[in-house]
């Protein structure tokens, strides 16, 4: 199931960034009191309550601005404002009414879609004797909010999850028993399409060496050695994002879409241009959403190479995807189909681990080891006691492991934890997730 898009927009410096950090949990976007210093789209997983949603920042939004840079941001903007479900239209209840809210305010009426008018900076009844202004915009509700100190944020999120249908239950046992939903994924011109149509065996998807040229998401249903794959080929971008950084931007989150459906998901790596920033992006949310990996660098057959490239290529992959180093490398030529036909053998052994169940006595024995093998931390001059550990669900494997004090538990720790499970039971390109709880 995809999941929905809720954008915030507005003017610059009214809050937005602050607000996007607020909702997500964490700071993501960086907050200065400079307009204009989010000129990028910002984006994470965001949740409340039951509902979970894509959460876009955006620019400064200036609808008629002439200046270059305004121009970029306006046109970002609204190519997020194109792809959300929910908008979020913030303004600065500290500044009050500005003809640029107005602006924005007709702009909005021409979109078919759920608006939320909400003003920020209100943090004490003073600032709450100022929103009668904002209603000569003809708009019937505002939700007042100050999003760095937290209020009001409960009944914005309220309004906007009201636009978000409830996520379907997961089953995964049920899931386990159907055909294997593999992503290919990665920036505009990767070769993702030419992979699909050799994995496929015959022209299935429109391809070229223009960026963008598929449009929307495409599912193509494959049989191989007489087992089915449903291969999702990304989305590139709509005709009117020409700019392009939109074209990289809306591809990515085409790919977060794409992603959120999967089981696995196939990051395809330019070989000839080796690994960007965009690449991390998405390895980055192939990660967080706790899906099967593989990276497969395309195109190995236009790179010079000698009988250690591959090697040192798996090294410079691995040390800038550190936080998903679990992740097979495969190197392929799309066109030539050079080691295509190896990626269904891979996708079967990764669903293999992705899907892992370990018996609690092999889990509780290895544990016992990890235990053994490392100085448990400290909390208040007492030692953390670890008492066991099971798993609770699989796709990806998930663990809980009960002790005293798992406040106490770094980040660190965990780490060492995972890798000595990864020691023991492999999970080759998949995430696993370790939960600690207090035992009661």
């Amino acid at each position: 199931m995809n999941k929905p898009v809720v954008a915030i927009i507005g003017r610059p410096n009214v809050g937005k960034s602050t607000l996007f950090n607020r909702i997500v949990g964490r700071p993501v976007a960086i907050v200065k009191d400079i307009p204009g210093v989010t000129r990028d789209r910002n984006y994470a997983n965001a949740s409340w309550l039951d509902k979970e949603f894509i959460l876009i920042d955006t620019g400064g939004f200036e609808p008629t601005a002439a200046d270059n840079i305004f121009q970029l941001v306006k046109r970002q903007t609204e190519i997020a404002i194109s792809e959300a479900d929910v908008i979020i239209f913030l303004m600065d209840g500290r500044e009050g009414l500005s003809p640029i809210d107005e602006e924005i305010t007709v702009y909005l009426r021409k979109i078919e879609k759920p608006v939320i008018y909400a003003v920020n900076k209100i943090d004490s009844l003073k600032r709450e004797a100022l929103l009668p202004e904002f209603y000569s915009l003809g708009v019937e509700r505002f939700f007042p909010v100050s999003a760095e100190h937290g209020l009001g944020i409960g009944d914005l999120l309220d309004e906007a999850c009201g636009y978000i249908p409830k996520a379907e239950k997961e089953v995964e046992e049920e899931a386990a028993m159907a055909a294997p939903k593999v992503a290919i994924v990665g920036r505009p011109n990767v070769g993702k399409s030419t992979l699909v149509n050799t994995l496929f065996g015959k022209e299935r998807m429109i391809t070229s060496e223009t960026p963008g040229t598929t449009r929307d998401s495409i599912d193509a249903l494959v049989r191989y050695n007489k087992k089915d794959y449903l291969l999702i080929d990304t989305a590139g971008i709509r005709k009117k994002a020409k700019i392009a950084e939109d074209v990289e931007w809306y591809s990515t989150l085409r790919s977060f879409r794409s992603i959120d459906r999967c089981d696995i998901a196939i990051l395809i790596i330019d070989g000839f241009e080796g690994m960007t920033d965009q690449d991390l992006k998405i390895a980055g949310y192939i990660r967080d959403a706790g899906k099967g990996s593989i990276v497969a660098v395309n195109k190995w057959d236009l790179v010079e190479k000698d009988t250690k490239t591959a090697d040192q290529y798996s090294k410079a992959i691995n040390t800038k995807l550190h936080f998903m180093n679990y992740a097979p490398i495969i190197y392929i030529s799309a066109q030539t189909k050079q080691r295509v036909a190896k990626i269904y053998p891979l996708i079967d052994e990764v669903l293999s681990e992705y899907s892992k169940r370990i018996t609690t006595g092999d889990l509780n024995r290895a544990f016992d080891s990890i235990k053994a093998s490392h100085s448990h931390p400290m909390y208040r001059g007492r030692e953390v006691k670890f008492f066991y550990i099971t798993q609770v669900s699989i796709r990806p494997p998930a663990f809980v492991i009960f002790c005293n004090y798992p406040e106490a538990v770094s980040e660190d720790y965990r780490r060492y934890i995972e890798n000595r499970l990864r020691e023991a039971f492999v999970f080759k390109g998949t995430t696993i997730k370790i939960f600690l709880r207090k035992k009661r």
